[in-house]
């Protein structure tokens, strides 16, 4: 009996001590998770957020008849390959932007360049101001074609610059498809129909020289009568003060005006911005002027650096077309 009592008190003490170190391995084993998951929770790099993209919200969109096109649609600004020759002029990445108005004023001033047609670089030039100018053009130059369809195609209104006997000629100069004071009527009549013929998107016409001419009313009228036939207006460039061109224009009942202003008699910046500074004065005077030059250098570099700024003073840019009445 006493051996079996001893045996049994030593399994029972063997199975406690087997069961303390089971307890002892799990909190071992507990504590040893815990501390490895905590430890892994410190070294994992906290995620970093990233910031919103600004949404973007698409540009409407506009139909057009033949295509779609982001709104607003970019208009183009005619546009020279260069422009070495004259420096001050700021090239426009657009094309096609001659604006036929500019914001409203006291006045309205109207720029005719006359002597156009014996380069396209001049008109491009021109063109790239990007304000309303209006070219007159010479029948018969070189490039006179060319730089009537250039302004066509940039909205630029066009005049024919009318060839016409000068006071003091043959000594003075004339082109050969010129008006002559001795000429009878039929042939002045046919002369000036040629001339519309080669500008057939002329919508007026001025006197080139004639200062002789200009003088002899029945003359001006055989002229005057073949471009009313047509429907085009005329401006007297008044190269003489003894001109009847604006008289007998307001006697046959068409459409006409008179040049108030020259600004480049002399080629010199300082004058023509002098002279461009008159024309302002005349038109917020009296509400609308007829300026006329030429497309020397520094007329060109002049009116590029002044005429952006006109709608500033209360004058606004216009087409000849708009003045004459």
């Amino acid at each position: 009996m006493t051996k079996s009592n001893r045996n049994r008190s030593t399994r029972k003490s063997s199975g406690s001590r087997i069961a303390a170190m089971t307890v002892l391995i799990l909190i071992v084993v507990a504590v040893g998770g815990y501390l490895f998951i905590s430890q892994s929770k410190k070294s994992s790099p906290t995620p970093v957020k990233k910031p919103q993209q600004p949404i973007q919200t698409p540009a409407p969109v506009v139909k057009f008849k033949n295509h779609t096109a982001i709104s607003p649609p970019v208009t183009k600004l005619l546009q020279p390959p260069e422009y070495n020759e004259y420096p001050e002029i700021r090239v426009h990445k657009e094309e096609n932007l001659i604006r036929k108005s500019v914001s409203p004023g006291s006045g309205r001033l109207a720029i005719v360049i006359d002597d156009m047609g014996s380069n396209l670089s001049e008109a491009r030039s021109l063109a790239a101001i990007g304000v309303p100018l209006t070219f007159s053009i010479i029948p018969g130059l070189q490039k006179s074609r060319e730089v009537a369809l250039f302004a066509a195609s940039g909205g630029i209104d066009t005049m024919i610059h009318m060839p016409m006997q000068s006071q003091g000629w043959p000594g003075r100069r004339l082109e050969s498809n010129g008006l002559l004071v001795s000429m009878e009527d039929e042939e002045l009549r046919e002369r000036v129909s040629g001339y519309m013929s080669d500008f057939p998107g002329a919508v007026g016409a001025n006197n080139h020289t004639g200062s002789e001419f200009t003088e002899h009313a029945d003359k001006m009228r055989s002229v005057l009568e073949a471009l009313q036939g047509k429907g085009l207006f005329f401006v007297d460039s008044m190269t003489t003060p003894q001109s009847t061109g604006l008289r007998v224009a307001r006697e046959l009942g068409m459409k006409s005006g008179s040049r108030n202003v020259f600004l480049d008699n002399e080629q010199e910046r300082g004058y023509i911005l002098g002279q461009l500074k008159q024309a302002v004065r005349s038109a917020k005077k009296n509400g609308s002027a007829i300026a006329i030059c030429h497309p020397y250098p520094a007329t060109i570099a002049a009116l590029a650096s002044a005429l952006p700024s006109l709608a500033h003073q209360g004058v606004a840019l216009v087409p000849v077309s708009s003045l004459v009445k």
